[in-house]
């Protein structure tokens, strides 16, 4: 440590030692200090244009590589206009390290000029949270906190740094923070709201944990996981988000090809088994595959895999899978049985696991039953149904994706808004491998996309990156344009502009009666002009005009480019399973065009 360190120059060097070379956000007179060592640092600053933009810049970054994402913001706005991408990560267990700058220690609770308890605001979307005090606490929890963010299943953490910590001087000896000899788990459920003494918010889910086989071994549990594959006839893998974080898709697909068992992802599994696969059956849920999620209903053994049971992936969860035994394995004890029973539940980290199961099947056979349950699966897939006119019309969304998929460069990564767009994707790109796939799944946040196609365009700036948003999305966030023009970031932006909230507008056709309302934006905004505006080459396209092949010159150009496609807003997503109905009950494009 150099002579004189100050409390902001130790978290710049902190970061130094960490490896952190890019980070997102915006200066403010709390958090000053920082951006005075940060500039003496080889650490690169991305100014982002708001703090939720700083946030998912953030975040496209630790989504596209698997390393953390650090973000800056001042106190007061800065905080609160933060809080949407913290909470965003939390929900997709993305790691990222939010440093705030806050009103001096002297300050607190009397209402000072853009103070807010950061603490309070970030605890329930956080993994933890916490406000230094004193200097000398400084290394230790900046220590904790980087490793709570990492440590199991990964996720956000906020420290908190009042402006004279920043000014005091560091000691000569400071606290170093002792890492648990195991992981800790942490649940998802509301914290007690007073601070402790230490003003540092964790989740506890000692209390919580559901009730698990806990006194077999590991690989007992193992053992018994392939005594159970072994004995089912009708058996099928449920995986998610958990392959992607664990770095285990390598050998998700070398269990798969082992056990020949079909496989159906979630929309955070997306691009850990290839879409060629054989045995890929693709997204169930809510917008997911009508053969996909009849076969679940089928199954008599589901192996689910870094995964939640969310929702939007079962449909009513007392529905789902009701004819299957279920075997969970996910790093998070809590959410083992949180949501449906299950008669295996392994907490541990999905790399190992797998690889144990790999190991355990020396001798595997496969049960007679399985190969008719296959037989019987690839009948359901041909009786999934997209209409020929959403095929024909090169402007229909699906038809676009599909090309997409198919002119894309291999190594493309695709981020996505939140609306029909986002769904249209997941449903039909040709997704090439895991990390190639960025979406916010579990918050929905609209305006995701376009920070998070500057994150990953930051972190891989050799490989074409590819934003699909909707106008109203594309809203959320539109000052992020600024960011990536002056970047010169090769970053295309490709508008599905239907003029309305589509899937809004789609909910109220299905579910209200037709009862459109404050849906429509009558006054419309041309998009290319806008971005011009920006710096991106940028064009509106017509109807009469071919959009193949401007598609294609746009991923040929280097640089950002953002193309306004004009879409029917009628066009429904589908399938589509109303809330609160089971996956099988979805409804289909077969009955929408009877």
């Amino acid at each position: 440590m150099k002579n004189e360190m100050t409390g902001a120059e130790f978290i710049i060097d902190f970061l130094v030692k960490k490896g952190v070379h890019t980070i997102s956000g915006i200066p403010g007179g709390a958090n000053l200090p920082l951006y005075d060592a940060l500039q003496r640092s080889p650490i690169r600053h991305v100014l982002a244009r708001h703090e939720q933009g700083a946030g998912f810049i953030a975040q496209g970054m630790a989504r596209a590589t698997g390393e953390p994402g650090v973000c800056f913001a001042s106190s007061g706005p800065g905080v609160t206009n933060l809080a949407t991408a913290i909470a965003d990560a939390m929900m997709d267990s993305i790691p990222v390290l939010a440093i705030t700058g806050q009103v001096p220690t002297s300050l607190i609770g009397t209402d000072a000029f853009q103070e807010v308890d950061a603490v309070g605001i970030m605890t329930p979307i956080t993994k933890a949270a916490f406000m230094i005090r004193n200097i000398d606490e400084l290394q230790e929890r900046l220590e904790e906190a980087y490793h709570i963010m990492l440590d199991g299943r990964p996720g956000p953490v906020l420290v908190d740094v009042p402006k004279d910590i920043q000014f005091a001087k560091m000691p000569a000896a400071s606290r170093s923070f002792q890492a648990p000899s195991k992981p800790a788990t942490f649940n998802r459920a509301p914290s007690n709201p007073t601070l402790s003494d230490s003003d540092i918010k964790t989740k506890d889910a000692e209390a919580s944990l559901p009730s698990l086989p806990s006194t077999n071994s590991f690989h007992d549990k193992v053992k018994a996981i392939v005594a159970m594959l072994q004995e089912s006839k009708r058996p099928l893998i449920y995986a998610g988000g958990g392959i992607v974080y664990a770095g285990a898709a390598d050998e998700f697909r070398a269990l798969i090809d082992a056990l020949q068992i079909p496989a159906a992802l979630t929309l955070m599994g997306l691009g850990t088994l290839p879409e060629t696969h054989p045995l890929n059956l693709g997204m169930l849920g809510m917008h997911g595959n009508r053969s996909t999620n009849h076969a679940i209903e089928e199954a008599d053994l589901i192996l689910a895999l870094g995964v939640r049971f969310d929702d939007r992936a079962t449909g009513n969860v007392h529905t789902f899978a009701q004819n299957a035994k279920i075997v969970h394995i996910d790093i998070d004890a809590s959410e083992i049985g949180k949501n449906r029973s299950v008669e295996i539940g392994l907490c541990a980290d999905l790399k190992e696991a797998l690889t144990a199961l790999l190991h355990a099947l020396h001798g595997y056979e496969k049960p007679i039953g399985q190969s008719s349950w296959l037989d019987h699966i690839e009948l359901l897939r041909k009786e999934d149904y997209l209409p020929e006119e959403w095929l024909d019309n090169p402007f229909h969304p699906v038809a676009l994706l599909r090309h997409l998929g198919e002119i894309a460069p291999a190594d493309a990564i695709f981020t996505t808004d939140v609306g029909q767009h986002q769904m249209w994707a997941a449903q039909h790109l040709s997704l090439r491998g895991p990390r190639s796939f960025l979406t916010s799944g579990g918050a929905g946040t609209m305006g995701f996309g376009l920070p998070a196609a500057i994150g990953a365009a930051l972190a891989y700036p050799e490989r074409p990156v590819i934003c699909i948003t909707g106008d109203g999305s594309l809203f959320m966030n539109l000052a992020e344009l600024s960011t990536a023009a002056e970047l010169n970031l090769n970053i295309k932006v490709l508008v599905f502009n239907n003029n309305h909230l589509g899937l809004v507008r789609q909910q109220q056709d299905l579910f209200y009666q037709k009862n459109f309302f404050a849906i429509r934006y009558d006054r419309p905004t041309d998009y290319a002009m806008v971005a011009r505006g920006m710096g991106f080459e940028a064009r509106n396209i017509l109807h009469e005009q071919n959009v193949g092949e401007i598609l294609e010159a746009a991923l040929s150009e280097n640089g950002p480019v953002l193309l306004n496609i004009p879409i029917d807003e009628e066009q429904h997503v589908l399938p589509m399973v109303p809330p609160g109905k089971a996956n099988i009950q979805a409804i289909t494009p077969v009955a929408s065009t009877r």
